[in-house]
């Protein structure tokens, strides 16, 4: 047994001690957590320093490792016991990381693929997480059986964030992803997803496939595909499978146009790194307005929100918003492969690859693009109706407009590109939910 998975085994067996606040209480637990992490400000040498070290702790002879996660361990137990977060979210955060990283190290003595490796954390965390719900639930004398599809649904969408954020940042910054998956599961717990252990599972199987695949046809990278298959989880469960076909129409239609004339694009010196595979960022730039529509309409369903704003509202932005990312990235990487572009604030001849350099034919695939998502929801969505569906592509248009004018004056000094892809979706879902506002009044 290799260090690196013997230290990944002792810290999964001291994230299975926050199973002591259901059993003995907060108070017990907050005395051994203590003593945990006097041990770990005590011991600075030897074997036991040996086991829990992780390798930049030898530089200072102190466990950082180790005090930093018992630390935030002991945040995230306030936070649960001070708040509405339930125990149960607590302990499954817990163990989900503990265990997730067990697996990981499991596996990585195995094999170097990155993919399995990714995979075996993910199957570890999901375990832990929902065994450690489960275990408190049991404890406090709930009903496992009838929370079982809501404990699966936070344990694989925490999961797929913790692997997500340990592949972005450094390998060791699980206090970090600790409470960052505590906070989502908090948030989702609150959100009251209703979907059956089946159906969550045909989510899960549904998107999985689809990331991968984005994955193996080199139009995302590992981070890419997780944002992504998070991004879908959320998106089947808190909206519905017709949303997710609007937001993967996106992702397919996006990504395979990265691939058009990429040679072209690369001799132009525009085209997409990683031989256009898109990572987090890039994801997450396109789709986090989207994804905030999907949380404020389950949020909405679940009179979190104020039960005057309609929840279609959320929908109109999040079409709004993914037809903005639809135009913006068919403009981006069809256009720029035909004449000079020219600046849009100036409409000066301008090089390939200029911020804010735009072409007709790209403005026209831009169109087009939002037409797609349009009839997409028009055939979904009852509710969209042909007034939607044109204020759909008026929005997409707006917020493409929108990022080549921001693209001109702020992109590089002020705005890197995810930033600006941000705005731009920001604005093509208020402008889309503002319109239909608009007319709902007038009518």
């Amino acid at each position: 047994m290799t260090a690196p998975v013997r230290r990944a085994g002792v810290f999964a067996i001291l994230c299975t001690l926050s199973l002591v606040v259901p059993l003995v209480g907060p108070r017990a637990a907050a005395s051994l957590a203590a003593v945990v992490l006097l041990g770990a400000f005590v011991v600075t040498d030897g074997p036991l320093f040996d086991l829990l070290a992780y390798p930049g702790d030898y530089e200072d002879s102190r466990l950082y490792g180790l005090i930093t996660f018992v630390l935030a361990g002991i945040t995230l137990g306030v936070i649960a016991t001070q708040s509405s977060m339930s125990i149960a979210v607590f302990a499954g955060t817990v163990l989900l990381i503990g265990y997730g990283n067990l697996t990981e190290q499991l596996v990585r003595g195995r094999t170097d693929d990155d993919v399995v490796r990714v995979a075996g954390f993910c199957l570890g965390a999901t375990a832990g997480a929902v065994a450690g719900q489960a275990l408190t639930i049991a404890l406090q004398g709930g009903a496992v059986r009838s929370a079982l599809p809501t404990l699966l649904f936070l344990a694989a969408s925490g999961a797929l964030l913790a692997a997500l954020l340990r592949d972005v940042l450094w390998l060791y910054d699980d206090p970090v992803v600790m409470l960052s998956v505590g906070l989502l599961l908090w948030l989702l717990a609150e959100l009251q997803p209703v979907l059956g252990s089946a159906e969550i599972l045909l989510a899960l199987a549904v998107t999985v496939a689809l990331g991968y695949t984005s994955y193996a046809l080199e139009t995302a990278s590992i981070a890419g595909m997780l944002t992504g298959i998070l991004l879908g989880l959320l998106t089947i469960v808190l909206g519905g499978y017709g949303w997710f076909v609007v937001l993967i129409s996106f992702f397919a239609i996006g990504g395979l146009s990265t691939k058009f004339r990429y040679e072209q694009k690369e001799a132009l010196g525009v085209a997409e790194d990683n031989n256009g595979a898109r990572g987090s960022g890039n994801v997450l730039g396109n789709a986090a307005v989207a994804l905030a529509a999907v949380l404020g309409y389950a949020a909405s369903s679940a009179a979190i929100l104020p039960a005057d704003l309609d929840p279609r509202l959320f929908l109109f932005a999040f079409t709004g918003s993914v037809a903005t990312a639809m135009s913006d990235t068919l403009s981006s990487e069809i256009g720029s492969v035909f004449e000079t572009p020219r600046l849009i604030t100036t409409f000066e001849p301008v090089e390939p690859g200029t911020d804010g350099g735009v072409t007709w034919q790209g403005e026209i695939a831009g169109v087009a693009g939002a037409a797609v998502v349009a009839g997409i929801s028009y055939w979904l969505f009852p509710e969209v109706g042909v007034l939607g569906g044109a204020v759909i592509v008026a929005a997409g248009f707006v917020g493409m407009t929108v990022d080549s004018l921001l693209g001109a004056t702020l992109e590089g000094p002020l705005l890197g590109n995810q930033g600006v892809n941000f705005l731009a979706t920001l604005s093509g879902a208020l402008v889309c939910a503002l319109l239909i506002l608009s007319f709902a009044f007038l009518g």
